[in-house]
């Protein structure tokens, strides 16, 4: 009996002992703090590495989740770059073709970047763009809408969640650092590239909405950056393929641009992503973007505004930067981190970027000391995330973190009450439902598609995801409905079908859906222009069905709010602000009655309305007359 109870003790002691080492071997995200013993070990591990894995320590490289055998041609290259260079951090993205993202689910991504880690001599550190969450990346995960979204349901609280939860996925599958949130102020309709990426045109909103969202994201242990300083709202090019410039005076800069960043520093942000602009009113020299402006990211950025954090490039592979430096593109690397950046991120020549560092630093042009000071940031970055204890996720809690029921109806909460109403005559919503589908067998077509209520899907391809959960949604209220889509490619061809259909409606729904895509380009005239806007194809397409049937159409922006401006002839114009999934749910409801709108624009549209506008509910709107919402 006492042999008995003593194996019993032993047994359980040893259990005890064996859950406690299970717990130990997976990263969970926790309080993002740097103790004494992360500190030592950040130092310790600086004296260790030599100089050149010192310098792999400064570049982050793309990792693409997908399903990938450790065999694979493609993950050895992966695996050969990280060791080789003794790379320090990666940008977890997925595959792109033809311009469409190819994404994969949590448990590709969590295994493949489980695989790197264990391969790693040091921890790495993982990033990601989560602008719209998690999803932005991988299915299967809690969707959001844009962050103009946010601004225009205008609560904190939403901010704050959206960090949070963003947060409790992205570590949950081992991302520890979100390139979000975007604190530039998008005063200029005509930017092509932040957009809705924006919150909005108010700096205090912005500042209010930024600040919000890091506390969330740090309550879930997630890393956060303020991008992309000092300011790229109130451009009118793309730096993915040139040269932007902020012509803003420093009245102007102090004034509206670096209000957010400002508070972002004052709320804890982890980091600071300069952009490939040009800043004349901080830097003179024309060739010298603000990645590589001493004036720009020592003087203003970590003196004048007291930024501590990490400071980050944007991707170095971007047009804005690399045709500065076409004859020697590895030279950009060495120009950034002189002028203070920390982490060279993406690369457009990894060797040569290395290997220009490397020669940097033994000609003394870079100082031993410059390069410890930055090395030590991250390395200090990865022991406040407790990386250097234990650096896997465990795969078997995904189902447990990610897509919450909670956590969904939040995402969908913040589409439904950002929909903004600008413009209504009256006439047209609530859309009149015709039922449901009748009950059938699978795979057999029970109703005859009619002309009596008509959408058409205006997406910038039509081979994309664009249209696709808004048309489920409204089939379900009015199984006739004939849905058309077309892009730039086929919108003259489909003309004439589209108008007949629409002459014959009561009602036409023309959903927008024009986002803001890096490196987007559109035919405009004779030229192709970097533009968030229609192309020629599409905007004729729709001028002429508002020629044909402005009063019963209504348009949908789902994305760019700023379209109706080029259409003066719209009658009923409400925005989503995104083409997401929970933003199309929202926007077939609410054009059958089932939500309100309860939004409020973030930013001006020239000529339509101002900041604050919007109607809170349709009832409102005067019938017989065009109305157009105020502030």
């Amino acid at each position: 009996m006492v042999f008995d109870m003593r194996r019993a003790v032993i047994l359980i002691v040893l259990l005890a002992a064996s859950l406690t080492f299970a717990r130990e071997r997976y990263s969970t995200a926790g309080q993002i703090r740097l103790d004494n013993s992360g500190r030592k070990w950040a130092q310790k591990t600086l004296r260790k590495l030599t100089l050149e894995e010192k310098v792999g320590q400064l570049f982050m490289i793309w990792v693409r989740a997908r399903f990938v055998n450790t065999n694979d041609p493609t993950y050895l290259q992966l695996l050969d770059s990280i060791r080789k260079y003794h790379v320090g951090s990666l940008a977890m993205t997925v595959d792109v073709d033809s311009g469409l993202l190819q994404k994969n689910q949590p448990y590709e991504a969590a295994a493949l970047l489980n695989h790197l880690q264990s391969e790693s001599v040091l921890p790495l550190l993982v990033a990601a763009d989560f602008e719209r969450g998690v999803s932005m990346r991988l299915n299967g995960t809690t969707v959001f809408p844009h962050a103009m979204a946010f601004g225009a349901a205008g609560k904190l609280e939403y901010a704050e969640a959206f960090g949070r939860i963003t947060g409790v996925e992205a570590r949950a599958i081992g991302v520890h650092w979100n390139f979000f949130p975007d604190a530039d102020v998008n005063s200029n309709p005509a930017n092509p590239i932040i957009n809705t990426r924006s919150f909005g045109e108010d700096p205090q909103q912005v500042a209010d909405l930024v600040a919000a969202y890091i506390k969330g994201a740090h309550q879930a242990g997630m890393l956060t950056t303020a991008k992309h300083f000092p300011g790229h709202g109130d451009t009118d090019s793309d730096s993915h393929l040139g040269v932007a410039r902020v012509n803003g005076d420093m009245a102007h800069l102090e004034r509206v641009e670096l209000p957010p960043f400002q508070r972002a520093i004052a709320a804890g942000v982890d980091a600071v992503m300069v952009a490939h602009v040009t800043a004349p009113a901080l830097e003179p020299d024309p060739n010298r973007v603000a990645t590589t402006s001493a004036a720009v990211v020592t003087d203003l950025l970590k003196h004048k505004l007291g930024f501590q954090g990490l400071v980050v490039t944007d991707a170095l592979d971007m047009a804005g930067l690399t045709r500065l430096y076409a004859p020697n593109v590895g030279r950009a690397a060495v120009d950034a981190f002189k002028a203070g950046n920390d982490l060279l991120i993406i690369p457009a020549d990894l060797d040569a970027s290395y290997k220009a560092m490397v020669a940097a630093v033994q000609s003394g042009e870079i100082s031993q000391a410059r390069l410890d000071e930055s090395v030590l940031k991250v390395l200090n970055l990865k022991a406040s995330l407790d990386l250097q204890k234990a650096r896997l996720v465990d795969l078997g809690r995904l189902d447990q973190l990610v897509a919450t029921p909670a956590n969904i109806a939040v995402g969908q909460k913040v589409a439904e009450e950002a929909l903004t109403l600008v413009r209504d005559n009256g006439k047209v919503l609530p859309l009149r439902a015709a039922g449901t589908f009748p009950v059938g067998l699978p795979y057999q077509a029970s109703v005859e598609v009619r002309n009596r209520l008509v959408v058409v899907v205006f997406a910038e391809d039509v081979r994309s995801e664009s249209g696709r959960v808004l048309e489920r949604w409204i089939r379900a209220r009015a199984p006739d409905v004939h849905v058309f889509y077309t892009d730039l490619r086929l919108a003259a061809a489909m003309s004439e079908e589209i108008l007949k259909a629409a002459d014959e409606a009561e009602a036409v729904v023309a959903a927008l859906y024009i986002a803001p895509t890096a490196g987007r380009a559109i035919q405009v005239g004779n030229e192709l222009k970097n533009s968030v806007g229609m192309a020629d194809a599409a905007g004729a397409l729709l001028q002429r069905l508002l020629d044909h049937a402005a009063s019963k159409t209504v348009v949908a922006a789902m994305g760019n709010p700023y379209l109706a401006e080029d259409f003066p002839a719209v009658q009923t114009y409400f925005c989503a602000f995104s083409n997401t999934s929970v933003s199309e749910i929202a926007a077939a409801k609410a054009l059958f009655g089932g939500v309100p709108f309860n939004g409020h624009l973030p930013v001006t549209i020239p000529g339509v309305a101002q900041r604050g506008a919007g109607f809170e509910h349709p009832k409102q709107v005067q019938s017989g007359g065009i109305s157009s919402a105020h502030p």
